[in-house]
């Protein structure tokens, strides 16, 4: 099948390479010259693992290409995938101008008929909008699908090869037939495609996001109220996630949720309910307690340090919203940058892929280390932002030999207790007793 994908973000980039590694030819479009640039001489712009393995091997075989011209990137493709940014507006909903200017320019080069599919996250009534713009602007024949993508960075490359379940939102038999040829190969293990309206799909996207984000929020406000009764969170989480209605996922306290999808989704679902006049008081409280948590471990310092972290320097690991990937986009770790050093404190961070970004995005405002025990080096304390998995077993004499004092506050939980304990650490974890 002959594919072109509008846009080589995380989405489109991911989407356009896995559905190359079943045979089909894909076309990249992309209006950014210098990326194009580098894709073309095998440059992968994200970093995600596997994606570089099918990446190259496509491009070899001759099945992956990738261009700034959108007419030649659509002339011959049977599906169009639009996987371009819906970036919160200032009230909170989501930016559709990319995805509608896509569609004008789309549908005055399209000469025999096409399924366009809006794999961008969209508020629901896009795709009408989207076909109210063919409607205007070309006689062609044009299906318009709502196909949202579920892809979690860091295993990415999975999710798309082997999806829970593909929902895809059309009223269209032509498209239906098409998606269904294409999409096989990727449920061959059972799992299901499911064929709903339009608007339903859009929904189903920001409704799994929203309540994943809800679970979440909802442990972190548990582990805050154990930390206040004296209550052990993984000693409740383990009780909770057992019951198979709750579930082990998504139960882990931490210093809030980040990324490029959860804090928009829900401040998108959230301002479709109000244009609906719908208080949808949930999401409220979710967002509300989120941007509280960012900064628990600030918090946390505050009281350690008796409200005086003037001349403190902290080490940071970690700088990505998640481990396995680059991506910092309302990462914990760049609120508690900020409120460090509003609070006249110094931080040298260390992140096995995020640095470049956040260097990027605040310069010098703090220092960077390439290894993570050179980032101790005169620290009055080790911050732990990101659960990488090289934190997860450091090692302890090294770092006691660095470090100014033996003080951690660990915002993802990464060390046993009776460990730290042993090791005469001060460790100050989330929702779990306070080791002096």
């Amino acid at each position: 099948m002959k594919i072109a994908v509008i846009g080589t973000g995380y989405v489109g980039l991911v989407t356009g390479t896995c559905l190359a590694e079943t045979g089909n030819d894909v076309i990249c479009v992309d209006v950014n010259e210098a990326k194009v640039l580098k894709m073309q001489n095998g440059e992968v712009p994200i970093y995600e693992p596997g994606l570089d393995v099918l990446f190259h091997r496509n491009i070899a075989q001759g099945r992956l290409v990738f261009t700034t011209d959108l007419a030649a990137g659509i002339k011959e493709a049977q599906i169009i995938f639009m996987a371009l940014p819906t970036p919160p507006g200032g009230d909170g909903a989501a930016d559709l101008s990319y995805i509608l200017g896509a569609a004008k320019d789309i549908s005055k080069l399209v000469t025999e008929y096409k399924v366009v599919i809006n794999k961008s996250t969209v508020p629901v009534g896009t795709a009408d909008k989207v076909q109210a713009v063919f409607k205007e602007n070309t006689s062609v024949e044009i299906d318009v699908v709502s196909n949202p993508e579920f892809l979690r960075e860091g295993v990415a490359v999975d999710d798309f090869m082997k999806p829970d379940r593909v929902v895809i939102g059309t009223s269209s038999e032509k498209a239906k037939k098409l998606l269904l040829e294409l999409y096989g190969p990727y449920v061959r293990q059972g799992n299901p495609i499911l064929f709903m309206d339009e608007r339903s799909s859009e929904l189903t996207k920001y409704a799994a996001n929203s309540f994943l984000a809800t679970k979440i929020t909802f442990m972190n406000e548990v582990a805050n109220l154990c930390e206040i009764v004296g209550a052990d969170v993984d000693a409740v989480r383990k009780g909770i996630g057992s019951d198979a209605r709750i579930g082990k996922r998504f139960l882990f306290p931490g210093i809030g949720y980040g990324g490029s999808c959860f804090p928009k989704d829900v401040q998108a679902l959230a301002k479709a309910a109000d244009e609906h006049n719908y208080d949808f008081q949930i999401l409220r409280a979710v967002m509300n307690v989120n941007e509280k948590q960012k900064v628990v471990l600030v918090d946390k310092l505050l009281k350690y340090y008796k409200n005086d972290l003037k001349g403190k320097h902290f080490a940071l690991w970690g700088l990505a919203f998640k481990p396995e990937t680059d991506d910092i986009r309302e990462a914990p770790a760049l609120y508690i940058i900020q409120e460090l050093v509003k609070h006249g404190a110094t931080v040298t961070a260390f992140d096995p892929e995020g640095i470049d970004n956040v260097k990027a995005l605040i310069g010098d405002k703090i220092q960077y280390s390439s290894n993570q025990y050179e980032a101790l080096e005169g620290a009055d304390a080790l911050l732990i932002a990101t659960e990488w998995s090289v934190f997860r077993n450091p090692d302890f004499e090294r770092m006691e030999q660095t470090l100014t004092n033996k003080v951690i506050f660990d915002g993802r939980n990464l060390y046993d207790l009776e460990k730290m304990i042993d090791l005469g650490y001060y460790y100050n974890s989330v929702g779990r007793k306070l080791i002096n």
